[in-house]
């Protein structure tokens, strides 16, 4: 049996998961990250993506978010995200349609439309990678 460490994933409107892991990769500031037991204390922030989580037993779930923060503690892990999702409440159909709304002011914005259709974009495509990781685990 692997040693694992508590985790929890919330956002500002609900707790999206809690419970022991063995293992936690998330898109942080300065590249992925993964997590287990006997990390050293760390806060960094988190980029749109993917968090992938082991769970005690090999299971693994695959949540996205927007935005936010980790920190992790000797024998914890917290995601603080300013939106989250479960893996059966992401949509590939409006995903697929915000990245080309973003595209399209992208190409027509002025300089103030410029970063929320950059910031839009950057979501679209970080959900979208997010249900690829779906997909594959999936698969396995």
């Amino acid at each position: 049996m692997a040693t694992t460490l508590h985790c929890d994933i919330v956002s500002a409107e609900d707790s999206i998961f809690s419970g022991p892991v063995e293992l936690l990769v998330a898109s942080a500031s300065e590249g992925d990250i993964g997590v287990c037991h006997g990390h050293a204390p760390l806060l960094t922030s988190l980029k749109p993506g993917p968090i992938r989580v082991k769970k005690e037993g090999g299971e693994e779930e695959i949540y996205y978010i927007n935005s936010g923060f980790l920190e992790i503690q000797p024998h914890a892990v917290t995601v603080l995200a300013d939106a989250a999702l479960r893996a059966g409440d992401m949509d590939e159909t409006r995903a697929l349609e915000a990245k080309k709304q973003a595209q399209q002011v992208l190409s027509q914005a002025g300089e103030m439309d410029y970063s929320k259709a950059a910031i839009q974009l950057a979501e679209a495509a970080a959900q979208l990678r997010t249900l690829q990781a779906i997909r594959k685990n999936a698969g396995k």
